[in-house]
């Protein structure tokens, strides 16, 4: 999936785990996200946030499409940081699915981000691979 998301691409992501409604996955803060004050710029974090959002929520083989997200930066990300985003899934219906994920520094596991997003799920098929 990262191959053909060109902003996942861009942001470097590695993908570290995919199962049924769970993605996790890791991403260096380089110096072209940094913002005017010198760190990740929220929506280099966002987007982060997002893709593994759509990993997980396209991991059940059907076509998800996000209709809310909204997000926390409790700690900034600096120069450097390599963080962690673990979506979880926590409500799937035919229709419509619900997603936390959270945002880590890796190391001392501060929380940089909280994102809650949800999907309308579509008949169509994703393909996984």
């Amino acid at each position: 999936m990262r191959e053909n998301d060109k902003v996942a691409a861009w942001l470097g992501v590695e993908i570290l785990e995919v199962r049924p409604g769970y993605a996790r996955m890791a991403m260096s803060v380089r110096e072209d996200m940094l913002n005017a004050a010198g760190v990740c710029q929220g929506g280099a974090t966002f987007a982060f946030a997002d893709f593994a959002f759509a990993v997980a929520a396209n991991s059940h083989g059907r076509v998800a499409l996000a209709v809310s997200a909204q997000i926390y930066y409790p700690a900034a990300a600096r120069l450097g940081d390599r963080l962690v985003a673990e979506a979880q899934e926590v409500n799937l219906t035919e229709k419509t699915g619900l997603y936390e994920i959270t945002v880590r520094r890796e190391g001392d596991h501060a929380l940089v981000a909280f994102f809650i997003g949800q999907v309308v799920r579509r008949p169509e098929v994703f393909p996984l691979s």
